[in-house]
């Protein structure tokens, strides 16, 4: 067995480093436009029941797996079942595809936090502010590669030194800040150019109402593979890196204590984003302001540091600078030094063409969904909807059916502990799982549309 000569501190060190990757990109960018995008309220209870069941059985066994094994994701499986090698490597995949635009989305941010220190908030706020950002052929690419950078200073330092020094402080920040921000949305009021009147409090109604109109069963679908396409993304299952994470826990450490407490924050973080992002865009945009997909939270958060006033400037820096260490969470989570070097110069290339798809590199492909994507949007759908349900769906199989659901449980009852949620595990991994899962492919892949 593999011996790992760097570890988490204990378990605050590691529930708030795998709790970064709800804070991170997973929750802020991404959370709110889907809920924006299907429904509000029935994303959110679609979304939550999916956290309970689906991410509660995801989660527990990548963690237990790494622990167990003490190895990442390629020698884990190996470890398993040596023919079963090819599904690590299959989860390492998916990392190396997201980070490609995590970087580009990181440079969104950075550039936003720039503007901020520089007292650029008031441009910032322009409805055309963010288009004419991204489609330069040179600033977004600029932004993306200094985003690189800091990550890779971050976790070039290591597991304690790097990722968890960084979590402990900044992650309490972001979230207090996140929490503020969602109660001044609330309050903001705004009268459009026809004098009708939006305010937060409608927008918050409109993100808590689930919205049934026109709804079919190809359209619920849709909305289940996005909810669970964002759970494998906050939760950072099904891609290899909390099977890394987990390589990292302490023998000593809950398990069950911890996967509980990263469900809550992950679906906690997840609603205050939505809280945030979505009375703002309804008070100045309207409900036609819910279609503007990845760009929602750089339209909307200027918009709403501006009503702020001169507070607002303040609180604008310090949320785009503390997400962008928040965000540097999801990128190379485990990399030690030769590796952040060279992957580092690999990435810099792929993220440069990705940042430059909305101008040099412009493309509009119909993805199987039935909307219109760029690059970035490819990536995202690829990783997301199409290899980590056809990743989760085999690691299912595989617990389930060929280790058994004994070989996850008995790690989480290690040294004493209760797994309270033992019976729900075994019927989740090994006939609730595989059958949604493989739905889920289908409909990603187009087959069920």
């Amino acid at each position: 067995m593999e011996r790992k000569s760097n570890h988490f501190s204990g378990q605050l060190g590691f529930v708030l480093a795998a709790a970064g990757s709800a804070v991170g990109v997973g929750n802020l960018w991404r959370f709110p436009y889907l809920a924006a995008k299907d429904g509000g309220g029935l994303f959110l209870i679609i979304y939550f029941i999916l956290v309970l069941t689906f991410g509660f059985t995801l989660l527990t066994s990548d963690i237990a797996i790494g622990r167990r094994t003490q190895k990442s994701a390629i020698g884990a499986y190996a470890e398993m079942k040596p023919k079963w090698k090819f599904l690590g490597i299959l989860t390492f995949l998916v990392p190396v595809l997201i980070m490609t635009y995590y970087a580009v989305i990181g440079g969104w941010i950075t550039k936003y936090a720039v503007v901020y220190l520089t007292g650029q908030a008031k441009a910032a706020a322009a409805d055309d502010y963010f288009t004419s950002f991204i489609t330069s052929s040179t600033s977004p690419v600029i932004f993306a590669l200094i985003f690189m950078g800091v990550t890779a200073f971050i976790v070039y330092n290591g597991v304690q030194d790097g990722i968890e020094k960084v979590s402990k402080w900044m992650m309490p920040v972001l979230l207090v800040l996140v929490v503020i921000i969602s109660i001044y949305s609330l309050t903001l009021k705004h009268t459009d150019s026809s004098g009708q009147v939006h305010t937060g409090i409608q927008g918050f109604l409109y993100y808590l109402t689930p919205n049934l109109e026109g709804l079919t069963v190809q359209r619920f679908l849709q909305i289940l593979l996005d909810a669970m396409s964002q759970l494998f993304f906050s939760l950072s299952v099904s891609m290899g890196i909390m099977i890394t994470y987990g390589s990292y826990v302490k023998p000593d450490v809950n398990l069950n204590k911890a996967v509980n407490q990263i469900e809550i924050f992950d679906t906690g973080v997840a609603f205050l984003a939505g809280a945030m992002i979505i009375p703002a865009v309804f008070v100045f945009s309207g409900t036609e302001g819910m279609g503007a997909g990845p760009s929602l939270m750089f339209v909307s958060l200027p918009k709403v540091f501006a009503a702020m006033g001169k507070a607002g400037i303040f609180v604008g820096i310090l949320f785009f600078v503390t997400a962008i260490f928040a965000n540097c969470m999801e990128i190379f989570h485990t990399g030690r030094k030769k590796t952040v070097s060279v992957l580092s110069a690999v990435y810099l290339a792929a993220s440069a063409i990705i940042a430059l798809g909305y101008s040099i590199f412009y493309v509009e492909v119909e993805l199987p969904n039935g909307s219109t994507g760029q690059l970035l949007d490819i990536m995202d759908y690829i990783s997301n909807s199409v290899m980590m349900p056809f990743i989760a769906l085999l690691s299912t199989i595989l617990i389930g059916w060929v280790m058994t659901p004994d070989y996850v449980i008995d790690e989480m009852e290690r040294n004493g502990s209760r797994f309270r949620r033992k019976k729900l595990y075994r019927i989740m991994i090994r006939y609730v799982a595989p059958v949604m899962m493989f739905i889920l492919f289908l409909q990603s892949t187009g087959v069920l549309s």
